[in-house]
C-alpha cells in the first residue's frame, strides 16, 4: 500500500529506470538559438527575395526547358511538396523561437515589476521623509519670525535705555 500511495503522489519523484540504449545528450539552448536565427531570417525581405527567385526559376525551368530536362511537370506537384515540407519545418521552429522570446519577455517583465516595486517603495519613503521635514519646518522659527522678534527686542532695549537715560538725568543735574 505504501508503494502504490507513493506512486500516486505528485510531489515525490519516481524511481529512475535503467535505459538499455543511452540517448545522445542534446543541447536545447543551441537548437533554440538556431530556431531563433532561422525564424529571424524567414522574416526578412532577403528570404522572400530568395524564395521568390527559387520558385520563379523552378516554374520557368519546368515550363520552358525541353521536355526531357524537366523534373516537375505541370501541376508542379514536386514544388508543392517542397514548399509544404519547408512550411512544416518552419512553423515549429518559428513557434520555438516565439516561446523562447516569450520566456525572455517574462523574465524582463518580472525584473521591470521588481524595479517598479523598488522605485515605488523609494518614492513612498521619500514622501514620508518630506512630510516629516514639513512638520519639522512648521515647528522651526522662520526668518521673518526671527526678524520680527529681534525688532521687538531692539525696540524694548531702546525704550529701556531711553528710560534709563531719563532717570539718570535728574540725578546728574542735582549732583552738579
Amino acid at each position: 500500500m505504501a508503494e502504490s500511495n507513493r506512486r500516486a503522489r505528485l510531489d515525490t519523484p519516481r524511481d529512475v529506470r535503467r535505459q538499455l540504449v543511452r540517448r545522445p545528450a542534446r543541447d536545447t539552448d543551441r537548437f533554440g538559438i538556431f530556431a531563433e536565427q532561422f525564424a529571424r531570417f524567414m522574416g526578412t525581405a532577403t528570404f522572400l527575395f530568395y524564395m521568390t527567385v527559387f520558385v520563379v526559376f523552378w516554374l520557368v525551368w519546368n515550363i520552358a526547358a525541353p521536355r526531357d530536362l524537366r523534373f516537375d511537370d505541370y501541376p508542379f506537384i514536386f514544388l508543392t511538396l517542397m514548399l509544404s515540407l519547408q512550411a512544416s519545418y518552419a512553423a515549429p521552429l518559428i513557434l520555438l523561437a516565439q516561446n523562447r522570446q516569450e520566456s525572455r519577455d517574462r523574465v524582463v517583465a518580472e525584473q521591470d515589476r521588481q524595479g517598479d516595486a523598488r522605485a515605488h517603495a523609494d518614492m513612498e519613503f521619500l514622501a514620508r521623509e518630506m512630510a516629516s521635514l514639513r512638520m519639522a519646518v512648521g515647528e522651526v522659527a522662520t526668518r521673518d519670525y526671527l526678524r520680527s522678534e529681534l525688532r521687538s527686542l531692539l525696540t524694548d532695549l531702546e525704550e529701556r535705555s531711553d528710560r534709563a537715560e531719563r532717570s539718570e538725568d535728574p540725578d546728574d543735574a542735582a549732583a552738579r
